[in-house]
């Protein structure tokens, strides 16, 4: 049985949203294990030692990290709850070296620093000037003499998109990885709520640039990140500072500065998005730095929330940081992240005092929110979904994983659970909480649990990987030249077929045409592929008999209890319970797991893809 026959995914799926709507006081079936009275919700007072326990390690790491094995969890459960929070947000002396920088497959060279905006605007300035991104157009008369112009446009985009593929490889492996977690989860936090996508920025380098930014910056200064994101290249292009200039103010980052980073919707006027953007003119970048263009900044009075003089960007963030309300946005929006979606007046007020009080610091709030008794209570416990990347991540720390595999493909199988990782949906970000969750998503988180654990073969035959049939012919075709539809047409010959012509026969027929953009895009993937490096397409390196045995089980029975521990934060029903015992002695073919050490790894992974198939998998 896989998840992919799992009929009962819409029921699954409604079971989940009510138990986050309601949990808190009912006899639910999955009622929490061990959380905090529900006297505790709101309050911020810290717990003390004798609430500390195993499961409120547990929960902590959890929220503020990826989860962890047992052995982890213990640690920090050995821990007083103030040492057990301080370990994690303030890890400055934990050292990373074990942890690599990025390593560049060698794409980009300065020729390529003035990209141009389209594919009309690389040829017309190729036709003006005679070469276009450092490539000379072929003498006239030669024919598609513009050819190595398109070329060459094309071939960036296929090649940064590619290298963001391996950037999200890269920070997928630093969170399984890292002795950091609330480092790397906070960037993930970052990443979402200053949102900007490669699909648009269309340079991975600045894609890149702004996620090392977020893990520099995870927990300090507030004021000091906003100022900081307000000058990276990613932000400046992807919210269009090249035409925020002085007499033609572009609106856009100043309105969404105040509307989604910093303040929300209802605090501000239209007058003040007017002003503000006056204030951000003349912002841009030069490769991967910041500048200041001051011909196009408009230098006049502004009048912004209030307050007149000739302001510039950063004034206008640091007026922006004294109205009370940013403070409880920002503390509302990080305690909806790691705690849960409900948060009171009151309880905004509060976060707001603490961020403030603190000169936006963030590393009191957080640790204001990991001791304090409302993170522990019952309302909080089995409140959060996991998004898609934390849910995979999770995943893999809880499977004991060495590292993030290649098969499957990572950013598939998040793209597919509904985040594409370095390509948020819009400046907005990801919706979070329940809008990770429907009939479709949940059966989908579990053919993703079942493609971790019981890895599809035919995902190694990666030169196939455009073959419906796993054949190789799409690859090959494409080779020879022909364009995208028909390499994937279902006919044995596509040469025999008139309308099925190879890009470069169909060019032969267009003796006059200056490019052919499919020439082009079959070239752009080869040329980015040859320099490209691999990213290495092994398994998931796990083992379940090992961490069974190692738990002390003996029988079946002890087997899917350590298993249901090592993986739920919420108890499943004693039905379904008993049905995991009742497949795995079936398996077996015994209940004593001695007797079936040597060959119950695939029958333990299969009890595992159920589990990670239930609603309780999905929240903690």
């Amino acid at each position: 049985m896989t998840i992919r026959h799992y009929a009962c995914a819409v029921a699954a799926a409604a079971v989940l949203t009510a138990a986050i709507a309601g949990h808190a006081g009912s006899t639910h079936l999955l009622a929490a294990a061990a959380p905090g009275p529900a006297s505790w919700q709101d309050d911020l007072a810290p717990i003390t030692a004798p609430d500390w326990d195993y499961d409120s390690a547990e929960h902590l790491l959890d929220r503020a990290g990826f989860s962890g094995t047992p052995e982890e969890i213990q640690k920090l459960a050995a821990m007083t709850p103030e040492q057990a929070v301080r370990s994690l947000v303030y890890y400055d002396r934990v050292p990373t070296d074990h942890l690599p920088p990025f390593e560049h497959s060698g794409f980009w060279d300065d020729t390529l620093t003035h990209f141009p905006p389209s594919r009309p605007a690389a040829t017309e300035l190729a036709m003006k000037n005679g070469e276009s991104m450092g490539i000379r157009v072929k003498p006239e008369g030669v024919n598609r003499h513009m050819q190595p112009i398109s070329d060459r446009f094309f071939y960036w985009l296929r090649a940064t998109q590619l290298e963001t593929r391996r950037v999200s490889y890269w920070w997928a492996e630093r969170m399984l990885d890292t002795d950091r977690p609330l480092e790397e989860k906070m960037a993930l936090f970052w990443h979402g709520h200053f949102a900007t996508a490669e699909n648009k920025v269309r340079d991975y380098r600045k894609m890149l640039g702004q996620i090392e930014l977020f893990q520099r910056q995870a927990t300090g200064n507030f004021g000091e990140l906003a100022i900081a994101v307000a000058q990276n290249p990613a932000m400046l292009y992807y919210l269009d500072a090249g035409v925020n200039v002085k007499g033609a103010a572009n609106e856009n980052f100043a309105r969404e500065v105040m509307e989604l980073f910093t303040m929300g919707v209802g605090n501000y006027t239209e007058q003040d998005v007017r002003e503000g953007a006056r204030a951000f003119t003349g912002w841009n970048f030069e490769n991967l730095d910041f500048v200041v263009n001051t011909v196009h900044h408009d230098d006049a009075p502004k009048t912004f929330l209030g307050r007149t003089g000739n302001f510039d960007g950063v004034d206008v963030l640091n007026i922006i940081l004294e109205q009370p309300v940013t403070a409880e946005y920002i503390g509302s929006k990080l305690y909806r992240f790691f705690v849960r979606d409900d948060v009171s007046p009151e309880l905004a007020t509060k976060l707001g005092a603490v961020l403030r009080d603190n000169d936006y610091e963030i590393r009191p709030l957080l640790s204001t929110i990991f001791l304090s008794r409302d993170f522990y209570s019952e309302a909080s416990h089995g409140s959060h979904i996991k998004g898609p990347v934390e849910h995979v991540v999770t995943m893999l720390k809880q499977l004991g994983a060495a590292d993030v595999p290649g098969v499957p493909d990572f950013n598939r199988t998040t793209i597919a659970l509904g985040q594409h990782l370095l390509n948020p949906p819009s400046v907005a970000g990801w919706a979070q909480g329940k809008s990770w969750i429907t009939p479709a998503l949940l059966q989908e988180r579990g053919n993703v649990a079942f493609d971790y654990l019981l890895p599809n073969v035919i995902d190694f035959n990666d030169p196939n990987f455009l073959s419906r049939n796993g054949d190789g012919v799409v690859g090959e075709r494409l080779r020879r030249g022909l364009d995208f539809g028909a390499a994937i047409a279902l006919v044995d010959d596509p040469d025999d077929n008139p309308n099925m012509m190879t890009a470069f026969d169909l060019a032969n027929q267009e003796r006059d045409e200056l490019f052919n953009t499919r020439v082009s895009g079959y070239r752009a993937w080869a040329q980015a592929m040859q320099r490209l490096i691999p990213t290495p397409r092994g398994a998931a390196r796990i083992n379940l008999t090992d961490i069974v045995l190692t738990s002390g089980a003996t029988t079946t029975t002890d087997a899917v209890d350590a298993l249901l521990e090592r993986f739920l934060r919420l108890s499943v029903s004693d039905e379904t319970r008993r049905s995991f015992v009742t497949m795995l002695d079936a398996e077996l073919g015994t209940t004593d797991l001695a007797r079936a050490q040597t060959y119950m790894e695939d029958p333990l992974r299969m009890v595992t893809h159920l589990i990670m198939s239930t609603p309780e998998y999905q929240i903690n």
